[in-house]
């Protein structure tokens, strides 16, 4: 197993690195000692929601590694993330154009059930502390009222006396000249007791009063948490001798120092998530196999991505929840709110629901025998027979199957009339539908077929889950790597040093500017190429991409373009290239409309370092089949029915053994359900490749 995982992830420099992964439950972390001929060590400890710091520094612990002889740490944090869904921000001030400060608050006019007039809104800076001032600029850059200087000082003023930790300075048309932002920028300073100020057009120079607001509000909202959270680790660190600089991901899926991350704190929104996807997309890579969908299943949620041609999707248009639109680049992922601690409960009409509320690691389920009393999804797994009592986190936690009985009975089985175990069938069958719907929903707004790829399952409740899902999505393979139950911290090893810098400027193609585009792009090479220089020696690679459109249209596709000079023929070449990619998103470009145009709205260049493509290894189905030793009764949902299931140590396994379902594959980290219409196949690298009975190779 470790000589697998090393191989993956170790570094050609022979140096110690960590990668670590802070999720709502447990924090992971993998630890490789390249000087030790690439020895891992793994941990999974409860992560300490107060200060996520302790958590870090105790997984570091309990590798039993003196954290003074690591040369590297590489990790992802919740805590924005957190902050945000919890709505435990630090209170912000917005200073904006007169007349606009509701632009954040009144949105796109949509309503939080399409079809319904329940749900509710809340800002996340609330209307008394948007303050207005007088200027104006137009949308072509031009300015038909000054900044009113003495109006901006008074503001920072009562922002100050209100209280406000950070603000956000956001003008009308700051994307198109922001002159106006950056004097107010300036005169904030001069009178701003801390460094949180967010000017909109310095974290995201483009068009959309709404989501550049909302982003740039959400940045200064976050920045003081992450960089307290950012010192504490620092300390903690440097306690035990780390006194290095570290590493954080962002939600786009690079990396970037701990001393820069503060300044653009909403990008590690997803950060968590991101790596995840970083990892499996490499797993894929070496198995060959390129379409992927991705599940992700911790303690609090459940992340669901599509990777394509073995690159992950990046979105600019994620929206972390309702009329909270993030405009920075992120992996395109789909959360749901269900994870292992996710809590079962019945509603008024008599359903099963789980989550979004968890009971994450302390108390946690009530099979953890902590105070948790209500049931949650483990407990379920535990029931079910999927998880062994004694052998949970490598027996690190000891589990009670019949508190978990009790609870299930109690809050579930008694409303529903279903004795223990229906009732944790009942439990699993909701949250598996969920996270199939999750899935279609994702694929289908993508315009794929959910069953034409081979799922990655990785976090440590999803390979209790993958088969079924397999089963309710038409997915015939499921791969489920070496280390699944630290999936994301592997991510965080692989990651490359990467930023994406974006700018608006709106551009008909019959008006096509070489020079102009040029000049555009020359300047976001210099941004991205200087953050990623700043964490790296290797070589860089660069990709940029227009976003484009019919004129008229609201929204715009990503369209891949040459890395090089443009000349004014090149109108041509952009027009077929979003025909094509416009044709490829929607089934057809759109022809016969007598002066329809296109325009280009925003371009976007990605800078990232090269990292060396991983070994290939060829796809077993397996030869030899193996017998157990061991056996216990589990739940299999194809059947609805108690089946002796073989229980089988991961670790006793070779590459070529072949294991026949209804079967469970244990290891320290999680298990692998592998139901009664699935086979599992021992590949040379240490992952399992679930094959749905029947499918050939």
């Amino acid at each position: 197993m470790e000589e697998n995982i090393s191989a993956q992830a170790r570094d050609p420099q022979g140096n110690v690195v960590a990668g670590i992964d802070v999720g709502g439950t447990f924090t992971d972390l993998l630890l490789i000692d390249g000087s030790d001929g690439g020895r891992v060590y793994l941990a999974k400890t409860p992560t300490t929601v107060d200060n996520q710091a302790f958590g870090v520094v105790s997984a570091l612990g309990a590798t039993g590694f003196p954290i003074d002889g690591i040369d590297l740490i590489v990790h992802g944090t919740t805590t924005t993330t957190n902050a945000v869904l919890e709505r435990r921000l630090a209170k912000t001030g917005m200073i904006t154009t007169r007349g606009f400060r509701d632009v954040i608050e009144l949105g796109r006019r949509t309503r939080p059930q399409a079809y319904g007039m329940t749900g509710s809104f809340v800002p996340i800076i609330p209307r008394n502390l948007r303050l207005e001032v007088s200027e104006r600029v137009e949308a072509s850059g031009a300015i038909r009222t000054p900044l009113d200087e003495a109006e901006m000082r008074e503001a920072v003023q009562t922002l100050i006396a209100a209280g406000c930790e950070s603000l956000v300075i956001h003008f009308l048309h700051s994307y198109a000249n922001p002159a106006h932002e950056r004097r107010a920028t300036e005169i904030a300073a001069e009178l701003w007791p801390n460094g949180y100020i967010t000017a909109g057009h310095a974290l995201l120079s483009e068009a959309r009063e709404f989501e550049r607001g909302v982003t740039a509000s959400v940045n200064a909202s976050v920045q003081p948490i992450l960089e307290r959270y950012v010192e504490r680790l620092r300390k903690e660190l440097a306690a035990k001798g780390y006194a290095r600089d570290f590493l954080i991901m962002n939600g786009n899926g690079g990396m970037i120092s701990a001393r820069f991350v503060t300044r653009e704190s909403a990008k590690t929104v997803m950060s968590g998530p991101a790596s995840g996807v970083i990892a499996a997309a490499y797993t894929g890579k070496r198995a060959g196999f390129e379409n992927l969908v991705t599940y992700d299943m911790g303690g609090t949620s459940t992340d669901v991505a599509l990777i394509r041609n073995a690159e992950p999707a990046v979105s600019n248009e994620i929206e972390i929840e309702y009329a909270m639109p993030i405009h920075v680049p992120m992996v395109a992922v789909h959360t749901v709110g269900a994870g292992g601690g996710s809590i079962a409960w019945v509603d008024a009409m008599g359903r099963i629901q789980t989550g979004p509320e968890s009971a994450g690691s302390e108390p946690g389920p009530a099979c953890y025998g902590r105070g948790g009393s209500r049931p949650a999804i483990t407990d379920a797994d535990l029931v079910l027979g999927k998880l062994d009592p004694d052998n949970f986190a490598g027996g690190a936690i000891r589990l009670d199957t019949q508190a978990s009985e009790q609870a299930i009975t109690r809050d579930v089985g008694t409303r529903l009339l279903l004795n223990s175990v229906s009732a944790a069938f009942g439990i699993c069958e909701v949250v598996d539908e969920n996270m199939a719907n999750a899935a279609r929903v994702h694929a289908v707004e993508n315009g794929k077929n959910i069953s034409d790829n081979v799922m990655i399952a990785f976090g440590g409740a999803a390979p209790l889950h993958a088969a079924r899902l397999c089963e309710k999505l038409g997915v015939e393979q499921c791969l489920v790597p070496q280390g699944a139950g630290v999936g994301s911290a592997i991510g965080f090893l692989k990651a490359p040093f990467g930023y994406e810098a974006l700018a608006s400027k709106l551009m008909r193609l019959s008006r096509f500017d070489a020079c102009e585009v040029n000049a555009l792009l020359d300047g976001l090479k210099t941004t991205a190429e200087s953050f990623v220089r700043a964490g790296t020696n290797n070589a860089i690679t660069r990709e940029i991409t227009a976003f484009m459109r019919y004129a008229g249209q609201g929204w715009e596709i990503p369209v891949p373009l040459p890395d090089r000079a443009f000349k004014p023929a090149d109108e041509v070449s952009l027009k077929d290239a979003f025909r094509d990619n416009y044709a490829r998103f929607f089934g057809r470009a759109i022809d016969g409309l007598d002066g329809l145009e296109i325009e280009i709205v925003t371009w976007s260049v990605k800078a990232q370092d090269v990292r060396p493509a991983p070994a290939r290894h060829e796809i077993t189905m397996g030869t030899r089949t193996v017998a157990a030793s061991q056996t216990r009764e589990v739940f299999d949902p194809a059947t609805g029915t108690v089946q002796v299931s073989a229980i089988i140590e991961r670790a006793d396994l070779s590459p070529g053994d072949r294991i026949s379902g209804p079967a469970v594959i244990v290891e320290r980290e999680t298990s692998t359900v592998v139901t009664t219409l699935f086979d599992a196949a021992l590949q040379s690298d240490g992952s399992i490749l679930l094959i749905r009975k029947g499918v050939q190779a």
